[in-house]
């Protein structure tokens, strides 16, 4: 007898120099296998496989990925395109701000700038 990890190897010889050798796997070390466990994607599509998970939740899968559909789509990974236009919004925001901050100075330097010129 072998063993080797997870699995033991039973060797019997038989006569005329024949060997029937029996794979088993050792019991109580491997996880619960569920033949149904459901899937549930984000695009609403279900479905079952076999899997050690009995409940799974996917937020891509066949029915709606591109690569299988055809179809562009923005694939969100955790937030990060929204982050992006919230950031890119900001900046729009903050730069209009600093340009209007702008145009007020120099409109508020130019009189005064004409007022030191003349008195001059």
């Amino acid at each position: 007898m072998k063993s080797s990890g997870s699995i033991t190897t039973l060797e019997y010889y038989l006569r005329n120099d024949n060997i029937l050798t029996l794979t088993v796997m050792k019991k109580n070390i491997h996880p619960k296998y569920f033949d149904k466990a459901k899937v549930e994607c984000s695009c609403g599509a279900r479905f079952e496989i076999g899997s050690t998970l009995e409940n799974i939740k996917v937020e891509i899968c066949s029915n709606c990925h591109p690569a299988y559909t055809g179809n562009k789509k923005l694939v969100d990974s955790a937030g990060r395109v929204d982050r992006f236009k919230a950031r890119l919004a900001k900046s729009k925001k903050l730069q209009l701000d600093l340009d209007n901050k702008r145009k007020k100075l120099k409109a508020k330097k130019e009189p005064e700038d004409l007022a030191n010129n003349k008195s001059q």
